[in-house]
């Protein structure tokens, strides 16, 4: 056994020793299908902290020859499978962890030519026969033992990207990088499988990819490993159950990353972590500074402060993802940086309406932080006078809500197509941010006889439960009006003290002093 050459399985048996360890064996099932045939080369792409390095790990331990691993696989859902024991440690695995080796030299030349040494170094100890052609090249050297012993490989590269993935390469390190990467997998007889893993999809040059022999796997086309890119809810719901977590709330911090219409991915780190500590916090985006989204979307592409406004207020955003160049660098559009983001993990994809999303609350604490370090003065102060406006709505202020709302649709925010009342809920949802400590805040929501635009169910009891209902061309009064008509305040009845809210906009007078947004607040009286 060696450390790129068949090794042993004592990462993985540290992975089996967590007690929230969750069963992806069947990964292995797909794997296996596809040895030695035409399509045997897979590049799975997803964010960091999904699972990509504990999948390398546990495919190493299953196929490589350096080790016996029965005894870590005999109670996974792969031992029931009819080809479990052809494969279980029958296959020669070369394991490389790019990152390692491009930690070690950032220089591409040198850090390609020390890897095909490690790798050849262990290669020589068991190859030792072979009269090779070119002794420091690996895909020759690879080539020579194939062609004297009929024997092949599984490669298992984790963080296959992180050279494309560094700002700092320049072209010409990336095309050398894809040129060795080709060299040694593309068309070759040694290889019997290839699993790849890192954050991007396969890098383009104009309409090619040096590497275009792979089955893509990302987060905008996830199939067929779907079920294999994170934690699904199921197994979720499992852990919080074995664990005495409450589901309900573990769904509303991490879940959102929904793949299709039938599967919904939670980020392994953040479950791990939160049922660790019995704390629901922010952990995944911990692992990574927000400096990195924040250069993304204050990026000067036209109509992408627009849409990231949209995007934090509740609204989904279309994006045509074809034209992304699959590096963080090239950017002609705003769908190229919104495509960038859902590959990071910043934005969720909907597969079928092809829109993006902010997929939870611990990404969307991730927002919040970039854009108040950012430039975009006008939102950090809506952001910032939020508390001032649920306080002036909490005191019955109708003056003080009136004039910051208009403050921030006139000077501050002007969101287009500011003429419904998805766009007013919009705004507002923006404006009364800093109340998601003190309330559960719900948009369109069921309530009564229909939706209520608003409704803010408080966390604790000692403060006023309130719902909002947003008119255009009306008036505040037939806004309460429909809210007492309509029973929108059947899901907060059982609180103390109820507030009803309506808000109205003009959108037919010219005059800029005419007051566009009024105000009604009353109490609910029973």
């Amino acid at each position: 056994m060696g450390m790129y050459l068949n090794p042993n399985n004592k990462r993985f048996t540290k992975s089996r020793k967590n007690p929230l360890y969750v069963d992806k064996s069947l990964l292995i099932q797909k794997l296996n299908a596809i040895i030695d045939m035409d399509e045997c080369q897979v590049c799975v792409s997803r964010p960091r902290r999904f699972g990509k390095s504990t999948d390398a790990k546990m495919l190493s331990a299953y196929y490589s020859k350096g080790c016996d691993s029965s005894v870590l696989f005999d109670d996974l859902k792969i031992s029931q499978t009819k080809d479990y024991y052809e494969h279980l440690n029958k296959h020669n695995v070369i394991l490389i962890d790019m990152q390692a080796f491009y930690d070690k030299d950032t220089d591409v030349k040198k850090m390609i030519q020390f890897l095909s040494t490690s790798v050849l170094r262990e290669i020589f100890k068991i190859y030792k026969d072979i009269e090779y052609r070119d002794n420091t090249d690996l895909p020759n050297c690879l080539d020579d033992i194939y062609a004297e012993l009929d024997e092949d490989f599984i490669f298992i590269i984790d963080e296959w990207d992180c050279v494309l993935r560094n700002r700092e390469s320049t072209s010409d390190d990336k095309k050398y990088f894809l040129t060795f990467m080709s060299r040694l997998l593309k068309e070759k007889d040694y290889v019997s499988l290839t699993y790849m893993t890192g954050i991007l999809p396969i890098k383009k040059y104009g309409n090619e990819s040096a590497l275009n022999m792979f089955k893509e796997i990302t987060m905008i086309s996830p199939t067929p490993l779907e079920h294999f890119m994170g934690f699904t809810e199921d197994e979720v719901k499992e852990l919080c159950t074995q664990h005495h977590m409450d589901f309900e709330q573990m769904k509303s911090w991490y879940d959102g990353y929904h793949i299709d219409n039938n599967v919904s991915l939670y980020n392994p780190r953040s479950i791990v972590f939160c049922i660790s500590d019995r704390k629901y916090a922010n952990y995944w985006t911990d692992t990574g500074t927000f400096e990195v989204l924040k250069d993304y979307i204050v990026m000067d592409q036209d109509g992408l402060k627009e849409d990231i406004l949209k995007i934090l207020t509740g609204e989904e955003v279309e994006i045509n993802a074809s034209k992304f160049k699959n590096d963080m660098s090239s950017f002609k559009t705003k769908d190229d940086v919104l495509t960038l983001l859902v590959h990071l993990g910043y934005l969720g994809y909907h597969t079928d309406t092809k829109t993006v999303y902010i997929p939870n609350k611990e990404v969307e604490d991730s927002f919040i932080n970039a854009i108040e370090d950012s430039s975009w003065d006008e939102i950090n102060k809506a952001i910032k006078d939020s508390k001032k406006l649920l306080d002036a709505t909490l005191a019955m202020d109708e003056e003080t809500v009136s004039y910051m709302i208009e403050e921030s649709h006139d000077k501050e925010i002007d969101l287009y197509n500011y003429n419904d009342e998805n766009s007013m809920a919009c705004l507002l949802k923006l404006c009364y941010w800093q109340s998601r400590s003190m309330y559960e805040i719900s948009r369109e929501d069921k309530s009564g006889k229909g939706r209520c635009d608003m409704l803010f169910i408080p966390k604790k009891a000692n403060i006023p439960a309130f719902v909002i209902e947003l008119k255009v061309n009306d008036t505040p009064k037939n806004a309460i009006s429909q809210i007492i008509k309509k029973n929108y305040i059947q899901k907060i009845e059982n609180f103390k003290e109820i507030l009803l809210v309506g808000i109205s906009y003009n959108t037919n007078s010219k005059d800029d002093t005419y007051k566009k947004h009024q105000v009604k607040i009353v109490k609910y009286k029973g």
